[in-house]
């Protein structure tokens, strides 16, 4: 409604983050429509509610095989593309979960975690190719459906509570600071409100103060999981 777009200048593809062997064949699909691809925003990904204890270890293998594995198999084969045209950005909407830790998303940060390392450390490894952006979005509490599908103790299994999503930032807002983000080819970009953003903060700079914190919000938040909160 806002643009000059034209039918042409979208195409809209299914595809499966966790069936890597289509990965190619959807890349070579968009190279055939648009003939280059400017930016790759790998936003797939699936979060978790569950106690450590009490979670399947298939739970974790699923998880790692969404967040990670499928996000750095679909960037491998866009990054071919951007590295014969020696430009482009890569986008990956990790999470604040990817500078710390909080409890009933092991899994969840661990994949977040190997999301950061692999992207921080691949941007080492373009330093010859100065035009190709590698930028980590770390999104806080956003308002989406990620809740109501989220990994929990058993695959399958649905979360029955998926509580209130008021006090997240809204999706458009978060968007728009990461459009700004890629615009401005931040490498790293926290995206929330507070109390979470002054707790990233913490966690950056006064790890100590940040794990006595977390411990107490933590045993906070496992009671209300709980007891149905």
């Amino acid at each position: 409604e806002i643009s000059s777009l034209s039918e042409k200048d979208i195409l809209v593809l299914r595809l499966d983050l966790t069936d890597r062997s289509s990965h190619e064949a959807a890349t070579n699909s968009v190279l055939k429509h648009f003939g280059k691809i400017d930016v790759l925003v790998n936003n797939g990904g699936r979060s978790q509610r569950s106690l450590f204890v009490d979670t399947n270890l298939d739970v974790y293998n699923a998880i790692i095989e969404l967040n990670y594995l499928g996000t750095i198999s679909l960037t491998k084969y866009v990054l071919n593309h951007m590295i014969q045209r020696k430009r482009g950005k890569i986008v990956t909407v990790s999470s604040v979960m990817g500078i710390m830790g909080a409890p009933l998303a092991t899994g969840y940060c661990a994949s977040k975690h190997a999301l950061q390392g692999f992207f921080n450390s691949l941007r080492t490894e373009l330093t010859d190719y100065p035009e190709i952006s590698i930028i980590n979005i770390c999104p806080g509490p956003v308002q989406s459906k990620i809740i109501q599908n989220v990994f929990t103790e058993n695959l399958g299994k649905p979360i029955e509570n998926s509580g209130d999503q008021s006090h997240k930032m809204p999706t458009d807002r978060c968007a728009r600071l990461t459009l700004v983000s890629t615009a401005n080819d931040l490498k790293e970009a926290w995206i929330s409100d507070h109390p979470y953003l002054a707790v990233c903060y913490l966690w950056q700079y006064a790890p100590t103060w940040a794990w006595w914190l977390m411990n107490r919000m933590g045993k906070r938040r496992i009671q209300n999981f709980k007891s149905g909160v």
